[in-house]
């Protein structure tokens, strides 16, 4: 009798070990592709065009994926100098010179819809989705 139980008890402690190391590797891929997606998405800076021109602004209000922490840069092409707005907390008021210019966003860390605008033509001009 005692080989019958010290057999069925490896079998037991065998059977629990492939477990465990399926479990921990279903694991350690899925936390592996979490913080690839995580850190590929935040590490590059999302960049968005953005075009002045007289009364209009291109984009015009699409909405634009961005991860929380994200860096967010807007290539600004302007016929006049101005002044952007981001409703994230804490706000942003952001200057772009006439001509090219690059204008960094303060990363935004809480998940929502964050509205950037130019108040001086009242539009909208992109809808970040932070997620």
């Amino acid at each position: 009798m005692p080989t019958n139980r010290t057999t069925a008890g490896r079998r037991t402690i065998a059977t629990a070990a492939v477990l465990l190391a399926t479990a921990a590797s279903a694991v350690a891929c899925g936390s592996s592709s979490d913080n690839a997606s995580d850190g590929g998405s935040t590490s590059r800076p999302k960049v968005i065009d953005v075009t002045f021109k007289g009364d209009s602004v291109t984009p015009n209000g699409e909405r634009v994926d961005v991860s929380t922490g994200q860096q967010v840069e807007l290539k600004v092409t302007a016929d006049e100098p101005g002044e952007i707005h981001v409703h994230s907390s804490p706000e942003q008021e952001l200057s772009y010179d006439k001509g090219t210019s690059t204008v960094d966003l303060t990363p935004i860390d809480k998940p929502g819809i964050v509205e950037v605008e130019s108040h001086a033509l009242e539009k909208t001009i992109v809808q970040l989705e932070v997620r």
